[in-house]
């Protein structure tokens, strides 16, 4: 099986290097096309109004000056599938460099790179890492148990247009981690856009935003995290909420 890396954060990011580590427990046909400085929180952004270049850092690692989406494309059609003979099998994003849960989701460039594989048909996992408030991550949970969950997910398949997104909790020692599979929680954020000025008396504007997770909801992706457990949760990228459209439809008959 031929596996595509994408990530976010960055060709240099240690996520990046423990999602190689389970790849390469799967497959030896393992590729990787990051962007060349972090992305985070660009969601699905193309570039489309400048050039994009391409540095090759060794056997089958490249990096991108561009956006997630951007790598996932420029691999489709140039890297994997012009110059290494065939589309990946499957595409891997992450390991990010925090959780993706909730409306998270709505800004992850590790998300997005994902979602970009699946507007190709091409099944694709998005994983990410809850990282303590101190102290160094633990990647031993994603080490251990990662594989493993991409061998069952590749089992059951993947329909048309819907990806996985996992994320692993922050823990402890070398015990596993409960795996469940949980719907998509919300949060809400605080607005915190601050103005300040300055050293010429100019404004500028910091977003000082935080996240509210005290009520994470039932058999949620932020509740099982938060509890030390792994999160998957299928997304599917038709948005429609078929609801509402049936009761317009009465409206603009």
């Amino acid at each position: 099986m031929r596996i595509l890396l994408v990530n976010d954060d960055g060709i240099s990011s240690p996520g990046l290097a423990v999602l190689e580590e389970i790849a390469r427990g799967i497959s030896d046909d393992v590729w990787v096309v990051a962007p060349q400085t972090e992305q985070s929180a660009v969601s699905h952004a193309l570039t489309l109004h400048r050039p994009l270049r391409i540095r090759q850092h060794g056997e089958r690692h490249f990096s991108v000056d561009g956006t997630p989406a951007d790598c996932v494309l420029l691999a489709l059609h140039q890297i994997t599938g012009v110059e290494g003979g065939g589309r990946p099998d499957l595409v891997m994003s992450g390991i990010n460099l925090g959780p993706n849960l909730a409306d998270d989701i709505t800004y992850s460039g590790t998300v997005a790179a994902a979602m970009e594989a699946c507007l190709f048909g091409i099944p694709a996992i998005a994983m990410s890492q809850f990282t303590p408030s101190v102290g160094a991550i633990n990647w031993e949970v994603a080490k251990r148990q990662g594989a493993d969950i991409v061998r069952k997910a590749m089992e059951v398949g993947f329909p048309q247009g819907v990806l996985l997104n996992v994320n692993f909790p922050v823990a402890a020692g070398d015990a596993p981690c409960s795996v469940r599979v949980v719907r998509q929680g919300s949060r809400a954020y605080s607005s915190g856009m601050e103005k300040r000025h300055d050293p010429r008396g100019r404004p500028y504007y910091w977003n000082a935003g935080t996240r509210n997770d005290s009520k994470p909801g039932q058999d949620t992706d932020l509740a099982h995290v938060r509890s030390g457990g792994i999160s998957i949760t299928p997304i599917s990228l038709d948005l429609t909420h078929f609801p509402t459209a049936e009761a317009l439809k009465d409206v603009f008959a």
